[in-house]
């Protein structure tokens, strides 16, 4: 298979979706991989790294377009790029389709296969390729979220890990998936008190069982929601339903019962966001105010540590690209059930329900076509 990695173009996106090794194990199993030029400079990675693996390095993003038979990338497509996409053409990316619509009809529109990372689902209930992204955004909010709890930046003025003789910062986390374990732990070594809200009970118990005493585990509900929100400095929004839009669980309303300079990093963003007042910002212009709370919504956070985040997430989808690029992709998603799930558009049908019912779309089930 030809397998074309393009440079990527979102605002202060610095990851590529393929190291010089996984190129290399693509190439040792007989495909043709060209990349952009420059394409991983932002991770760490030269041309030449690329040509020792054995890759192609080609001048024009255009032609890179065109020759692959898969287009592997780690941002959904921007609107310049809509016109690349072509039937039949394999894109393996995350799409996060129902965060927007737009998005959604221009890959119905191209014919293309799109495969979505976030969406690719093991017999477990786990996202294989969501995690590695997922603990990184995690650890990343409250990085994050300490920094812009600072003054000069709006925040309440607050060190999270306090000092003898001065209480900690509180952390309230709501989620206790990946993204919020990973919130919890680094927040937790900071010496922050800790609260992780959550609907499942017996994820609470686990994370009640791993956690150091300065995290406290309770049932997650509006009234729970609205009175710590009156007392915690960042609040971390880490809810996820994958492949649909996520629940607003802080509204607009909310906001005046929190105190002036509270931080709220909402993780959930790629999917609408978890909070009401939410909308995306980039790594240029990473936050806005509200009500005097300071909203931190970058849709791409691991972008910022691009060589940690693009050799975790090879890591994570090399193995599935070589089973796609072995077999090609309607052998693969039909004998291994995980890639099946990673399905939303095929040929101009949406296939994955979540995504249809996000913008009342027609729903063509993968099986009927």
């Amino acid at each position: 298979m030809i397998i074309g990695v393009p440079k990527e173009i979102k605002a202060n996106e610095n990851r590529v979706a393929l190291t010089p090794a996984g190129a290399l194990e693509l190439v040792k199993h007989g495909h043709t991989v060209y990349v952009e030029a420059n394409a991983g400079v932002g991770s760490g990675f030269e041309d030449n790294d690329y040509l020792e693996a054995g890759a192609h390095i080609l001048d024009a993003v255009d032609e890179v377009w065109a020759k692959a038979e898969m287009i592997m990338k780690v941002k959904e497509p921007i609107a310049e790029e809509y016109s690349r996409c072509r039937a039949n053409q394999l894109i393996f990316t995350y799409f996060h389709f129902a965060s927007s619509e737009e998005l959604t009809k221009a890959m119905m529109e191209s014919g293309a296969i799109c495969l979505a990372y976030e969406t690719v689902e093991t017999k477990d209930r786990q996202l294989p390729l969501l995690v590695p992204m997922s603990e990184v955004a995690g650890r990343m909010a409250i990085q994050e979220g300490a920094k812009y709890l600072e003054k000069p930046v709006k925040g309440r003025g607050v060190l999270l890990g306090g000092v003898p003789g001065v209480e900690p910062g509180k952390v309230l986390i709501i989620g206790g998936g990946v993204v919020g374990t990973q919130a919890a732990k680094m927040a937790a070594g900071l010496g922050a008190q800790v609260t992780i809200l959550d609907v499942n009970l017996a994820r609470l118990r686990y994370l009640s069982d791993v956690m150091p005493p300065n995290v406290t585990t309770l049932f997650s509900n509006e009234y729970t929601i609205r009175r710590l929100i009156q007392t915690h400095d960042l609040i971390v929004g880490a809810v996820l339903i994958p492949g649909a839009l996520a629940p607003k669980v802080i509204t607009r309303d909310m906001l005046k019962l929190m105190r002036p300079g509270t931080v709220i990093v909402d993780v959930a963003v790629d999917q609408g966001g978890c909070i009401e007042t939410t909308r995306p910002t980039t790594h240029d212009h990473p936050t806005y105010i509200i009500e005097d709370v300071v909203h931190y919504c970058v849709a791409n956070m691991p972008g910022a540590v691009p060589f940690t985040s693009t050799v975790a997430l090879t890591n994570a989808t090399l193995p599935y690209a070589l089973q796609l690029a072995n077999k090609g992709w309607e052998r693969a998603c039909r004998e291994n059930p995980e890639l099946f799930l990673g399905l939303n558009i095929v040929r101009g049908k949406i296939v994955y329900k979540s995504v249809a019912e996000a913008f009342g779309l027609p729903y063509e089930p993968l099986e009927t076509l």
